[in-house]
């Protein structure tokens, strides 16, 4: 008897615990708490587990959602599958974003700071001679500014640099012959054959390579800075599609309708489901990538042969040299000349006070080691160098998006983690990146006969960008198409071999030499006839008189 009441007891027991957790399972009260923590209506939420034959994502059996609720977590999973990415891409574009701002002032400034050395240096050297003649040199480096701006397309490099030289030179000639007269056709003359003449020695050969190879470098290096920001942003507009945001809903939000709404999503679930909706985007990696390597290479050049800031910090100097060297063998020069365009006209002139050409000041010194800090607070090293490991983070960054979505919290391992069914293990294949991969992904449908069109442009994009960055890489600049024939014109120094790491590494070379004065000789006469040291003499004045102005 006392046997029979006992088992009685314990079956009631059994039959009330397994009341009470039916019961609790039948609760919807946990996941009408994480709903409305979403923003949306309580009410939505039946009190008790309905029959979920009527929802179209989640499993059948008992459910906490109605057809109404799995819609609007529909949405809300579009957001939540957009949000790490958008993130991600946002941190991407922001850290490209400051970059450029960086290099692009960076190369501003040094132009900037490069035309007012110039300036001061030349006043201090050659006074009110080269105040008469700065037109000369503001545009020189009004030039440069477009070419930066522009490219190409707006100025041609070697042509300005030839136009500039044959006008000096042209300025100079009159100011070491003042006892001749010059026609404009006699000056077209001479400055047709500066090349021959060579009056300015080696400099403007090297200057061209070496501003050539500086600028196509620096500007390409900042067209690509601002490119990868601009490359985020439009990958970052395609729309998941609805296969997708049909699969994050699955993945997301069906442990909630079975009222598990702390359970997880297997990590190689997750990895499925967002290597099928970024299918498209993983195949940006192959060129993202070339694109990278591409631009890392020309960084290395930037810290080496094509340093802009190594270029532009003593270029007053190399002009000035140039200036020295038409002094200093202007009699030949001029010889040349005559013999080539003909003897001159001879004219009167009254003589130059010996206040016109007078040199006041002397060569600044200059130290190849001294590294200038810009406004923006840092040299080109230190950009480079920061610059180099931005760029070796971003590579594979579509190609792992998944893997650095489905990590942490947003997901759990083991047999403790949603299916897509159940609270239990992962079985399926973990499908691999890019469209062609997700023929049999398990979730998401995949057209892999219909790749993104705005995916495809950016591809296309990243293509011609890194052919630019490796023609910059050599010295040559293809950025602009010529508008005679439509095709890509190149300019540049041309070199595409390891040599350019070494040849003419103009700007290494020792300080300057100083200007020499050279001591001014009276004339007895009351004509303008000068003797072989006067006219040197002019020549002094003419350096750095630098150039009479005159009408062409």
């Amino acid at each position: 008897m006392k046997t029979a009441v006992a088992f009685a007891v314990c079956a009631c027991v059994v039959i009330l615990v397994s009341a009470a957790v039916e019961q609790k399972s039948k609760n919807c009260n946990e996941v009408r708490t994480a709903y409305s923590s979403k923003g949306f209506n309580i009410n939505d939420v039946p009190n008790k587990g309905v029959h979920g034959a009527h929802l179209k994502v989640c499993p059948e059996g008992f459910s906490c959602c109605t057809l109404e609720m799995e819609e609007k977590l529909s949405q809300q999973s579009r957001s939540d599958l957009k949000a790490p990415v958008s993130q991600l891409s946002s941190n991407l574009q922001n850290t490209f974003t400051q970059r450029h701002q960086h290099f692009d002032q960076f190369f501003k400034e040094l132009l900037n700071n490069a035309e007012k050395s110039l300036h001061d240096m030349f006043v201090r050297t050659y006074g009110v001679m080269y105040v008469k003649n700065a037109e000369l040199f503001k545009h020189f480096f009004h030039e440069l500014r477009r070419y930066y701006a522009s490219g190409g397309a707006t100025v041609h490099l070697d042509t300005m640099l030839a136009d500039f030289w044959a006008e000096l030179l042209e300025r100079m000639f009159r100011l070491v012959n003042v006892q001749y007269e010059f026609t404009d056709t006699y000056m077209e003359c001479v400055s047709r054959h500066t090349e021959q003449l060579k009056p300015f020695g080696d400099v403007p050969r090297k200057l061209r390579l070496q501003l050539t190879r500086a600028f196509v470098a620096a500007r390409t290096f900042t067209l690509g800075l601002a490119l990868v920001p601009d490359v985020v942003n439009k990958v970052s507009t395609v729309s998941a599609s609805p296969s997708c945001v049909r699969a994050a809903m699955k993945m997301l939000y069906c442990p909630y309708c079975t009222g598990q709404v702390a359970l997880k999503p297997c990590k190689n679930y997750c990895l499925n489901v967002m290597r099928g909706c970024l299918a498209n985007q993983a195949d940006l990696d192959t060129e993202w990538n070339n694109f990278l390597d591409a631009m890392l290479s020309l960084a290395e050049r930037l810290e080496g042969p094509f340093n802009f800031e190594s270029v532009m910090d003593p270029i007053d100097v190399k002009i000035s040299d140039a200036i020295m060297n038409m002094q200093e063998n202007s009699m030949q020069v001029s010889q040349k000349v005559f013999q080539g365009c003909g003897q001159p006209k001879p004219t009167f002139r009254s003589r130059r006070s010996t206040k016109d050409s007078s040199f006041p000041g002397r060569f600044r010194p200059y130290s190849p080691d001294a590294r200038p800090t810009t406004a923006a607070g840092t040299n080109m090293d230190r950009l480079v160098t920061d610059v180099k490991k931005k760029l070796k983070h971003a590579k594979k960054f579509w190609s792992t998006l998944p893997e650095t979505v489905c990590v942490g919290e947003r997901v759990a391992q083991g047999d403790e983690c949603w299916n897509g069914t159940a609270k239990s293990r992962y079985e399926s294949v973990v499908m691999g990146n890019g469209l062609a991969n997700q023929l049999s992904n398990p979730h998401v449908e995949v057209d892999i006969t219909k790749p993104d069109v705005v995916i495809r442009r950016q591809i296309a994009v990243l293509r011609e960008m890194t052919s630019w960055l490796k023609a910059a890489h050599s010295g040559n600049d293809i950025t602009f198409d010529s508008e005679e024939d439509g095709s890509g014109e190149e300019s540049g120094s041309g070199c595409d071999s390891p040599s350019c790491d070494n040849d003419d590494m103009y700007f290494s070379t020792p300080p300057p030499v100083k200007p020499r004065m050279v001591p001014q000789e009276k004339d007895s006469s009351s004509g303008v006839r000068l003797s072989p040291s006067s006219l040197v003499l002019a020549l002094a004045g003419l350096t750095l008189a630098l150039l009479v102005p005159h009408t062409r």
